[in-house]
C-alpha cells in the first residue's frame, strides 16, 4: 500500500470516530468509549507503521544522492 493510502486511511479512520466521541463526551456512553479507545490504538498502530515506511523512504532517496 502506498504511503498516501495509508496517509488517507488514517484520515478515514480518524473521522469515523467522530460519532463514538461524542456520544462518549456528550451522553457518557460507555460503550462508545471503549469502540473510542479501540479505534484510537488501531490509529496509533497505523501512524507507526505509517512513520516507519516514511523514515525508510527518507533513507532510501538520501541513500541514493
Amino acid at each position: 500500500m502506498a504511503n498516501y493510502e495509508r496517509f488517507t486511511e488514517l484520515k478515514e479512520l480518524l473521522a469515523g470516530l467522530e460519532a463514538d466521541a461524542d456520544k462518549f463526551y456528550s451522553k457518557g456512553n460507555s460503550a462508545a468509549g471503549t469502540r473510542l479507545r479501540k479505534g484510537l490504538q488501531d490509529i496509533k498502530n497505523l501512524a507507526q507503521t505509517l512513520r516507519l515506511e516514511i523514515q525508510e523512504s527518507k533513507n532510501t532517496v538520501s541513500a541514493k544522492k
